[in-house]
Formats: structure tokens, C-alpha cells, sequence
């Protein structure tokens, strides 16, 4: 099959091209970032160079394409985060329209079911509406837990002040999942003989916020390391203190506000809460530790 992959070689598109191509696809990679042409190529995927903000770059490149897995930058900007983030999402629908692609995998997320409550993942709600109105173009919405890769964020937290925390209690259950895992489960999606629309979810694990503190406290010789709950407002002062735009922030901030509620993990639970992917928290531990210790 010919397919483009977006998302440059970050952490969920490289193992998803090197898993294609090794199965004998075509694989064109889509990056914004001209200094990626050779590490593409050297994988044996053709590199297409351009912004997805460029309709008509777009539009050339998924031309005559089978597929597509579509991600929109988890940064779209310090500012107008969600408006840009939206308006990415309209430049693919708009792509696949003109160019009849058949078939589409969306990296969307727990939580895009609601277009309140959940911080950056209200972009991918509207996102999932535009592709679901493209009329002759089968769609996953492979909805993904939260990143395993985010908790290296806390290290500084860590390190400065001896605990790990967010806006959220140590008793909330979390949905989580590792890249590789949505890799995964992107590229079988992606070659699936499927019609229609569909939503699957990708979760690797899912854990209290207390054990994110024992595990990961275990993993780097800290095993008293506390879960602390934070009032929004210290939430937010503390990820502005190091070094977040106000907007990111913010949002970050409403993210934990939607999972202290349970509107993040609502249609995840409403689903059945199946976990499909192998990399469990225990294993990710392994990575923080060497992060915390690099």
C-alpha cells in the first residue's frame, strides 16, 4: 500500500514507519523540517518536506495515496494553541477530500469525546467531527491514553522538591500509553479492509496516581516518594515557574481539572476500558529512570 505518515519521526511515526516498511509498504513521511530528508530516507520511506498549514502541499502529497495516519503537533504554538491545532485537522480533511484517500488512522485521544474540560485534547474533538463527515473515506479514531513519555516533565518536580503531583488525587485512575504501542496498533489499523467509521482506544495501562509515585519511586531509588494533589491555581503557577507558555499552561491545567472529574476518562470507561497495549507502567519505569539519571 502506498500511505503517508504524519508526524515527522517523532515517537509514535518513526516505529510506525519502520514497522510499514518492513512490512513492504510504500511509506512518503510528511516533515516540516527539511534537516529529517536523509534520516527518513536512510529508514526507506520517501521524505515530503513542507508545512500542514500548506493546503496545496498537502494535497500533492497524499495524491494517489491508500492511506494516511494523521497527528496533529501535540504544540501547535504558545498561543491560539486549540484554534491552530483545529485548523491542522480542517487541512487534512480538506486533503483527503480533494484527493479521495480511502482510508485514515487519527491519533486522537481519552477524553476528544467531550469539547469541554479536557485542555488540548478539545482541539481533537472537533477534528474527529470534520473527518467524520468525509463521505467515501473509512476512519479509525485511534484514541490514545496519556502519554507515558509526559511524566518525564515531573523529573525537575522530582529532583527540586522530593515529589511527584498534578491537579488530580492519588486515588484517580489514569489511562496510559506507551508510542510504541500506538504504533502499533496504528499500522494494523491502517491496513485494515474496513468501511465506515470507528472509534478504538489505545491504552497500554491504566493506574492510580499513587502508583505513577511507588513505581516510579522504585525505579530511581526513592521508594517514600509521595503522590501530591495540587490546588488548580498551584498546578498552574508551578508548570509557568518552569518555563510553560501561560496558554499551555492553562490548558495542561484544565487537563488535570477533566481527569480529577472523570470527564477525561468518561467515554474511555463508557467503552469498556480495554487495554490493548503490552508496555506497562512498570517497564516504562525503566526509561524514567534512566531519564532521572542521565
Amino acid at each position: 500500500m502506498k500511505i503517508i505518515i504524519t508526524g515527522s519521526l517523532g515517537n509514535v511515526a518513526k516505529p510506525l514507519v519502520q514497522q510499514l516498511i518492513g512490512e513492504g509498504h510504500d511509506i512518503t513521511v510528511i516533515s516540516s523540517n527539511e534537516n529529517k530528508k536523509d534520516e527518513i530516507e536512510a529508514l526507506g520511506a520517501k521524505a515530503a518536506i513542507g508545512s500542514i498549514a500548506d493546503l496545496d502541499f498537502l494535497v500533492k502529497t497524499f495524491e494517489g495515496a491508500d492511506a494516511a495516519f494523521l497527528m496533529t503537533p501535540p504544540n501547535m504554538g504558545g498561543i491560539n494553541i486549540v484554534e491552530n491545532t483545529i485548523n491542522a485537522g480542517k487541512n487534512y480533511a480538506e486533503s483527503i477530500k480533494q484527493t479521495g484517500v480511502k482510508r485514515v488512522v487519527m491519533l486522537s485521544s481519552i477524553g476528544a469525546e467531550s469539547p469541554v474540560e479536557n485542555g488540548p485534547i478539545k482541539g481533537l474533538h472537533f477534528i474527529e467531527k470534520f473527518y467524520n463527515e468525509l463521505e467515501n473515506t473509512s476512519v479509525t479514531f485511534l484514541r490514545a491514553g496519556y502519554f507515558y513519555l509526559n511524566f518525564f516533565n515531573d523529573i525537575p518536580l522530582i529532583k527540586n522538591t522530593g515529589i511527584i503531583g498534578s491537579n488530580f488525587p492519588q486515588d484517580a485512575k489514569v489511562p496510559l500509553v506507551h508510542p510504541k504501542d500506538i504504533a502499533k496498533a496504528a499500522a494494523e489499523e491502517l491496513v485494515k479492509n474496513f468501511e465506515g467509521k470507528n472509534v478504538k482506544y489505545i491504552v497500554s495501562d491504566e493506574r492510580k496516581a499513587s502508583e505513577f509515585a511507588q513505581v516510579f519511586g522504585n525505579a530511581i531509588g526513592k521508594p517514600e516518594l509521595p503522590w501530591v494533589e495540587f490546588k488548580d491555581e498551584d498546578s498552574l503557577n508551578g508548570m509557568l515557574q518552569a518555563g510553560l507558555p501561560q496558554e499551555m499552561a492553562e490548558l495542561f491545567t484544565e487537563m488535570g481539572r477533566g481527569i480529577r472529574t472523570g470527564v477525561v476518562q468518561k467515554d474511555f470507561i463508557e467503552h469498556g476500558s480495554v487495554v490493548d497495549g503490552k508496555i506497562k507502567l512498570e517497564e516504562f519505569a525503566k526509561e524514567f529512570a534512566e531519564k532521572f539519571n542521565a
